[in-house]
This record gives C-alpha cells, sequence and structure tokens, in this order.
C-alpha cells in the first residue's frame, strides 16, 4: 500500500523537490490591502515581502478552507493509498486543526502530524517522509522518521522589529511599544512546538553574538545533514551567514530562500531564519 504526503505551503521546499518527491502543497492565503492571494500560485515569496512593506495595514494571512484538505486527501486515497500529512507548528497557525478536522471526514486514511517547526525546518521532515514513502515504506515508518528528524532539528530566528510580531498578536503590544521604542531586537528560538525567546537586546550586536554561539554549537555538531537559511527581504544577510558556516559544512549545498508569506508576515523585513538537522 503506498504512502503519499501532504503539507501546507509554509513548508520551505523549492519546486524541483516538490516535483521529485510527489509532495502534494495544500496552499495558505494572504491578504494585503483588500486583495487575496494564494501562496505558491498568485504571489511568489519575493513578492510578498515587497507588497508588505508598501501596504497599507498589517498583511493577514489565512489557514486553507477545510475543502481543500478534504479534496486532497480524498483524490490522494482513491486508489487506497494512505496519506501522511505534515504541517507547520500550532504556536503560528491552526492549519494543523483544520488538516486533522478534514482527516476525520475524508474516505481516506489520513494521518496528521504537527511537525511542530515550519519553513525550512518543516521540509527537513516533508523530504525525509517522502524519501521513505518512495521506497515503501509503511505509514509507521514514514512517521517514526519525522519525529527523529523533528527531535534533532534546530531554527533560530533573529528579528529585526516587533512591530510585525505585536502587530499579529505574537506579542503583548505594551512589551513591544517599549522594545521597538528602545531599538530592541530578539532571536527566536522554535523549540517543542512553542516560540521561545533566546536573546533581547539593543541593536544588532545582540543578534550576532548569540548567531556566534549557535555557529560554535554547529562546529561541534559534525552530523548535521542538511542547513537551511531563510529571510524576509535580507538576502545580503542571509549570505553572511552561509559564508560563515559554509567552510564547517564543505559538502553541503546550503539552501538561501525568501520566506514564505506567513513567516513574512510575523517575522518582518529584515527577519532571518537559520535552520539545520543531524542525526
Amino acid at each position: 500500500m503506498a504512502v503519499k504526503i501532504v503539507t501546507d505551503s509554509s513548508a520551505g521546499l523549492t519546486d524541483a523537490e516538490i516535483e521529485k518527491y510527489h509532495i502534494t502543497i495544500v496552499p495558505l492565503t494572504v491578504m494585503i490591502d483588500d486583495v487575496v492571494y494564494v501562496e505558491r500560485q498568485t504571489i511568489s515569496n519575493e513578492e510578498f515581502a515587497k507588497k508588505m512593506e508598501t501596504s497599507k495595514v498589517f498583511p493577514k494571512t489565512s489557514q486553507p478552507p477545510l475543502g481543500d484538505f478534504i479534496k486532497v486527501f480524498d483524490e490522494l486515497g482513491a486508489d487506497g493509498s494512505q496519506i501522511v500529512c505534515l504541517n507547520m507548528l500550532e504556536a503560528i497557525s491552526g492549519t494543523v486543526h483544520t488538516a486533522e478536522q478534514a482527516a476525520t471526514i475524508s474516505k481516506s486514511d489520513v494521518t496528521v502530524v504537527d511537525s511542530q517547526t515550519t519553513d525550512r525546518g518543516l521540509a527537513f521532515q516533508v523530504i525525509e517522509a517522502a524519501k521513505l514513502a518512495e521506497k515503501g515504506a509503511t505509514k509507521d515508518e514514514v512517521i517514526a522518521r519525522t519525529k527523529q528528524v523533528r527531535d534533532h532539528s534546530k531554527l533560530y530566528m533573529g528579528v529585526m522589529t516587533l512591530d510585525n510580531l505585536v502587530k499579529g498578536g505574537r506579542l503583548n503590544r505594551v512589551a513591544g511599544a517599549i522594545s521597538n521604542l528602545l531599538n530592541i531586537k530578539i532571536v527566536l528560538e522554535v523549540t517543542g512546538g512553542k516560540l521561545e525567546i533566546r536573546s533581547k537586546g539593543r541593536g544588532t550586536k545582540t543578534i550576532s553574538r548569540y548567531f556566534d554561539k549557535v555557529y560554535d554549537q554547529m562546529k561541534q555538531t559534525p552530523t548535521i545533514k542538511s542547513i537551511g537559511i531563510s529571510h524576509v527581504d535580507a538576502q545580503e544577510t542571509a549570505e553572511k551567514i552561509r559564508d560563515t558556516i559554509q567552510p564547517m559544512f564543505p559538502n553541503l549545498n546550503i539552501l538561501i530562500r525568501e520566506t514564505v508569506p506567513i513567516i513574512a508576515a510575523h517575522g518582518g523585513p529584515g527577519a532571518f531564519a537559520l535552520m539545520y538537522y543531524y542525526d
């Protein structure tokens, strides 16, 4: 019995990976200045970042409609295949719960997994799941592998302005106003399905000092299998990070991507994330 892999559009996958590993994407939508766009279909990550900078109001992101998940599940399972659906962490979006509800309605055999991460961190799990499925692994084997990758993954995010986190309801508004007044920058870590503040202070040196510790941590982890860097209109910053860690892992291709709209909307301009997983 075949196992098919589904994920949402927050996964930091390339078009080539989606095609190569036969991954099905259920897209989120985003609204900017009263215009609704569908991720990966009617707006690119780069276009979103540019539009966000000039938008009059804070962008609104919406999880996929229940019917979209049901349709995908029913179509993929029509031939008797089992389905594993990996979604972004609950702390950012209710998408995983919509997928869970759809799984109970669908005629197909669907298992929904909260990846407890997003962006390239989610992609790590999705790709490993798809590779195993392609080799004929059982559903339980596929799910076990995604949890193994999840438990050996790291995601660190540098946030240059707290405006978007405050507007999106991810930070207390009073704390956010004070922090912005003081030019506070923060580092977030996604761990255990939660966003945890790891460092905060004035200016970019606070972020740089923390990431120096992350680089040292990576040096001591020779079994790193994949590295990704995502950003919100901060290509130069992403390239500097890559140039710092590439000599440590000369055999790895470090992927740099403009992040997906839902992450960009909350991270704000200049935000970036470093993600990796290890055996």
